[in-house]
């Protein structure tokens, strides 16, 4: 069997899973009232979506996991295999905390940020220690890769939980984070398949699942992902990228990421510093263009279109 025919074989296998178990899941989750509970001081069109469930995440990684089961003989594999499911669980646990309190607050933010850095230091560790994986780098635009020795895993550190916590953030609209990864994604494939990379298979079945969900997450979302798939979305593409010598790379191609999540610390040490005004008005910054009057799916295919460009550009410096 040629890798093209498997990689749609894979792709198309993740779509179905998860278009079988929307049918099965969303209906489970009104039952159990997993509704979101969304921010009062947020943009007056996301009252509407109150209550709409959450934990969408949970058919993600469902769709994601059953045929990676095939792929498992593959260290590569299992590594961002294993790092998807555990921020899936932390998501979990954020989200389930969410819908039992009615609010929008889960866990609190040092017990989130602590097993976040817990799973990313028992990641890297080993990755470093006991596998034959090269954590070497590339640098855009430069030929050649990199070994920095054990900076890497400082480095790297950095990336995983500055993309999970992006990834995280930039769950905030309809689609939003679904369809900027999706061409992350494309690039991280493009570069998997430049470099003959295993990758190219779980890549092809995250980007089905993805494909799958929006079906039912583009706007008007029926589902939303919640942290349990924001957080092993994001947890999936930064090991992917380090594991394809590219997490600089995600400078660029996850700008969106980083720019809610920049946007978040500018407002709060601004806000801090003046006692009380802002820069923005409101963070993660899709608000603040929701704000400024433009329409939700604007938003989303603004946001979209910036990281297909930037994507684009990024891979002339592969």
């Amino acid at each position: 069997m040629s890798e093209t025919v498997k990689v749609i074989l894979f792709f198309m296998a993740a779509f179905a899973i998860m278009v079988a178990s929307a049918p099965i899941g969303i209906p489970l989750l009104h039952k159990l009232k997993f509704g979101q509970t969304i921010r009062k001081e947020g943009p007056e069109t996301h009252l509407a979506k109150n209550g709409t469930p959450t934990m969408g995440g949970l058919m993600i990684l469902l769709s994601f996991v059953i045929p990676c089961i095939f792929l498992l003989k593959n260290i590569e594999v299992l590594i961002p295999l294993i790092a998807t499911i555990l921020f899936g669980i932390i998501g979990f646990l954020d989200d389930f905390i969410k819908v039992k309190k009615k609010n929008s607050q889960g866990l609190r933010a040092w017990q989130k940020m602590g097993l976040q850095v817990a799973v990313t230091l028992g990641i890297l560790l080993y990755m470093y220690f006991f596998t034959d994986i090269s954590m070497a780098v590339k640098i855009p635009f430069v030929s050649g890769e990199f070994d920095l020795g054990w900076v890497i895993i400082l480095i790297d550190f950095i990336v995983i939980i500055g993309t999970d916590t992006g990834a995280n953030f930039t769950d905030g609209l309809d689609g939003l984070v679904s369809k900027v990864t999706l061409v992350i994604l494309a690039f991280l494939f493009a570069v998997a398949l430049k470099q003959e990379s295993v990758l190219i298979y779980p890549i092809a079945v995250f980007a089905g699942s993805l494909f799958a969900f929006l079906l039912f997450n583009a706007h008007p979302a029926k589902v939303f992902m919640g942290d349990t798939g924001a957080l092993a979305l994001g947890g999936f593409v930064a090991l992917c990228a380090i594991e394809l010598k590219v997490p600089i790379f995600l400078v660029i191609i996850a700008f969106v990421y980083v720019a809610e999540v920049a946007s978040v610390m500018m407002q709060v040490s601004y806000f801090k510093l003046t006692h009380g005004k802002r820069i923005f008005k409101m963070t993660p910054i899709h608000h603040h263009f929701e704000k400024c009057g433009w329409p939700e799916e604007k938003v989303v295919t603004v946001f979209t279109i910036v990281t297909l460009l930037l994507c684009l550009a990024a891979y002339l410096g592969v």
